[in-house]
């Protein structure tokens, strides 16, 4: 599952379905549909969330770019507030690649390091993705109480 990602984020002509060539950052597909590379779209509001990007930043190097999602487009974000107010995203374009644990994997899965990119694949795998899922929501729950973290950090609670 992380290698999915690993081509996701940095594709290879006629490997991905579809794409032809590279234009500006961008994929364009054999229907000429343009789309743009996936980006991790995280909390720019929350201390913790900010350290653990720079974190795997410097530990991993991900070729795939993270950004706040505060500075993203609206019509990228605009459907996902909900779910960005409680967990990291995969986006490309308005599109949820993957969330939480999973968006992370791929994030790191998209590191020139082999290593990173073992780890990723690691916890794509069914019982450690499971285990890595429920420590992800934990974590999100409880950010508010992390180093690092400020105010912020706190999850709104769930609209019933």
């Amino acid at each position: 599952m992380a290698e999915d990602f690993a081509q996701v984020a940095s594709p290879a002509p006629g490997r991905t379905g579809g794409t032809v060539e590279p234009l500006d950052g961008e994929l364009v597909t054999r229907t000429g549909v343009t789309s743009s590379p996936p980006v991790l779209a995280y909390d720019g509001d929350c201390g913790f969330c900010q350290a653990a990007v720079d974190r795997i930043r410097a530990v991993a190097a991900p070729a795939m770019e993270a950004v706040p999602w505060q500075f993203l487009p609206e019509e990228s974000t605009a459907p996902h507030v909900g779910r960005l107010d409680r967990e990291v995203l995969l986006l490309r374009g308005s599109l949820v690649v993957a969330g939480g644990a999973d968006a992370l994997a791929g994030f790191v899965g998209s590191s020139p390091s082999r290593t990173s990119r073992t780890v990723a694949a690691v916890l794509g795998l069914p019982g450690v993705r499971t285990c890595a899922r429920a420590v992800y929501r934990w974590v999100s729950r409880n950010r508010h109480r992390m180093p690092g973290s400020t105010a912020a950090c706190a999850v709104p609670p769930r609209p019933s």
